[in-house]
């Protein structure tokens, strides 16, 4: 069987009555999620192209613990049969997955799609139909064509169209088997560890600047992905899409500390409300606390204007309210202390905090 590490969670209806601590309440669903790149292998058969992160692991293997790749992994290309078994083993109600850019569409455009991709994930949604358990798909889980990337990748306006005609084939490839869709994957992850960072592929290492290009475009392009769906698709496949964003929670250490109290929200709308404040707030656009603590620390860099401009009237518009519900990855939370004021070397916009 393939050897799969999954994640478990959970979509939870809303509920009126008071928490339940012996069983879960009717409407709530049990559910495991993967990625395309952590699990498909097959990485350059029948057509698939290269993507960042295996022009990383391939180049720069020290940048993964182990020097392992994606080149197998969990085989799910060839054995994704033994993977449904494994689900409906499991009795989940639904299952997480991300579809491979690069399998679709070789050059990341639309100039070429490569028929096998769609073949692979037809018979996925398939097996999956035939288990009842419903498919709840992400467009993007950080694995983005190497051709993209070539172009400058998500720092690059042009990928705002490059992502629309991406999301428009799947939509009409795949959408009369997908209710739910997921356009973007944890877009801190993207923009931050990404191109402001080298956590992550493709390692770019932009931070003050390419991580702020990335979340406009990134925002601009998961606005006319859901517009698209929304005119034109969900009048005739009736699905959702959303965005599903990932945070680590900030509390003051002393919630009678006012200092400690405003750091945690500073934290906060930098990490969440980066991408959670221009879509679900009713004023829109990029958190105030956050644009005038860039617009400040970008004046005393001697910068002409600021490393993070706040959207024009049109986009705020145009991206406010464009989730049908919010996914919330969470993994911890941390306790933070006022360190003073000197801004860090990784995080130059943020008043310093201590994180325990």
């Amino acid at each position: 069987m393939a050897m799969l590490t999954w994640t478990i969670i959970g979509l939870l209806a809303l509920c009126h009555s008071s928490i339940a601590y012996t069983k879960f309440p009717p409407g709530f669903t049990f559910g495991v999620a993967t990625a395309s790149h952590q699990i498909e292998g097959a990485w350059n058969v029948n057509g698939k192209s290269e993507n960042v992160w295996d022009r990383l692991s391939h180049t720069r293997p020290e940048m993964i613990a182990d020097g392992t790749n994606g080149d197998i992994a969990c085989d799910s290309y060839n054995r994704y049969l033994e993977d449904v078994e494994e689900l409906e083993y499991l009795g989940v109600d639904f299952y997480r997955f991300s579809l491979s850019w690069a399998r679709l569409l070789p050059t990341g455009r639309i100039d070429h799609i490569n028929p096998d991709g769609i073949r692979y994930y037809n018979d996925l949604l398939d097996a999956l139909a035939e288990k009842n358990i419903e498919p709840l798909v992400t467009l993007f889980h950080w694995d983005l064509p190497q051709t993209l990337q070539d172009l400058g990748g998500w720092t690059n306006p042009k990928m705002i169209d490059y992502f629309r005609d991406y999301a428009d084939l799947c939509f009409k490839e795949f959408g009369t088997k997908i209710k739910s869709w997921i356009t973007f994957n944890e877009p801190y992850e993207i923009c931050e560890d990404a191109y402001g960072d080298e956590k992550k592929a493709p390692a770019i290492n932009s931070h003050g600047v390419g991580n702020y290009l990335c979340s406009d475009n990134l925002l601009k392009a998961h606005a006319e992905s859901y517009h698209l769906y929304n005119e034109t698709y969900r009048p005739v496949q009736n699905g959702r899409i959303m965005i599903s964003i990932n945070s680590i929670w900030y509390e003051p250490s002393d919630p009678s500390n006012a200092e400690q109290v405003v750091l945690a929200e500073v934290a906060n709308q930098f990490k969440f409300g980066w991408f959670a404040h221009p879509i679900f707030t009713v004023e829109g656009g990029y958190p105030a606390v956050m644009v005038e603590n860039v617009a400040r620390q970008s004046a005393a860099e001697g910068l002409p204007k600021p490393r993070l401009e706040q959207f024009d009237d049109y986009w705020i518009q145009r991206i406010k309210g464009t989730s049908d519900f919010l996914g919330i990855n969470h993994y911890t939370t941390w306790l933070v202390t006022g360190a003073g004021v000197d801004p860090t070397a990784k995080s130059p916009s943020w008043l310093k905090i201590s994180e325990q």
